[in-house]
């Protein structure tokens, strides 16, 4: 039983988690308090409004938030009741409310909820700064808000881009209410770079870094050009002191040899490496050295042992004989 509550619990938390993910991701995205000649409610009035936009892909529904201007509902010991009477909450029943990726919608303020779902009570005083806050269904956490100052007429308060950061104020004509806000094409690009670099950081940056590029280039340009100025002086020194003509010999010299060369080895191309005289020399030493190993070196000893025999006998006793005789 232990284990299923806490698995509960887990879920819970899980799920919890995941809300407040998706809360995060509507934001308060432009304002108009001084709402004179822009878009027109159902009735055909000019009222002061809100656009809110979901940043994130996914969908998310907003009804049940709520909207103020009542800054005192910033002090945390209001009680949750007290806190929801100063606010004006999104209604349901509208499909409207359910913004999928990137939807926006618009609110107007200083209406009556009797007019319709996108109509609230949330007071916009077009000539004072006003601050207008976007808090969950919980009347406690507070997904967005953003202080408006006082704004001429048919002009607004809008982020650069949708859920950006950083916010400025729009001219009549490029007032963007239910769609993705973005900076009119016609501004001049001194507007332009004030709008991207207020404070200059990155034109300081920018102009830094061309400086350094051009020391850097003309280092480079004169460090060649002292070399090769160093290296012109040194061969005129040398050109001073040593004469021509040994100069001029030992050019025509090695002339010769490349000469020389180029030739030996044109021949050793043309005969495959084969040397005539070469071949014919070494067939003379072998052939004087054929003639000279024809027959054996003779030290004049003889060497036959003598070999007796029968007929030797025979002729030394007939050698007797006859001498007897």
């Amino acid at each position: 039983m232990k284990r299923v509550g806490i698995l509960i619990t887990i879920l819970i938390g899980i799920a919890a988690s995941a809300l407040a993910q998706g809360a995060s991701n509507i934001k308060i995205n432009e304002v108009m308090t001084n709402n004179t000649n822009n878009i027109k409610d159902e009735f055909g009035n000019n009222k002061a409004w809100v656009e809110i936009v979901n940043t994130a892909y996914s969908t998310y529904n907003i009804r049940g938030m709520y909207i103020t201007t009542d800054p005192s509902v910033l002090d945390k010991k209001m009680t949750v009741p007290e806190r929801m009477k100063k606010m004006s909450i999104i209604p349901n029943g509208d499909v409207r409310t359910q913004l999928s990726a990137r939807q926006h919608i618009v609110f107007y303020l200083n209406s009556n909820p009797a007019n319709g779902t996108l109509h609230l009570t949330t007071k916009a005083d077009s000539a004072k700064q006003i601050w207008i806050a976007l808090y969950d269904g919980n009347a406690v956490d507070l997904i967005d808000s953003v202080t408006v100052p006082a704004l001429k007429a048919n002009t607004s308060y809008a982020r650069y881009n949708d859920g950006a950061s950083r916010w400025t104020i729009k001219a009549e004509d490029a007032v963007t209410p239910g769609i993705d806000n973005f900076i009119q094409a016609s501004m001049s690009k001194i507007e332009k770079l004030k709008r991207d670099d207020p404070h200059g950081y990155g034109i300081t940056v920018l102009c830094m870094g061309i400086v350094f590029m051009c020391l850097a280039l003309l280092y480079i340009f004169f460090a060649i050009f002292g070399y090769v100025a160093d290296r012109q002086q040194k061969l005129k020194k040398v050109a001073a002191v040593q004469p021509i003509k040994p100069i001029v010999k030992t050019s025509k010299k090695i002339n010769e040899v490349r000469r020389k060369t180029t030739n030996i080895l044109k021949d050793g191309i043309e005969t495959k490496g084969r040397d005539k005289e070469i071949y014919i020399a070494v067939i003379a030493l072998a052939l004087q050295q054929y003639t000279d190993d024809v027959h054996d070196v003779e030290s004049g000893i003889l060497t036959i042992k003598p070999h007796q025999s029968t007929w030797a006998e025979h002729t030394f006793i007939n050698t007797q004989n006859n001498s007897v005789i």
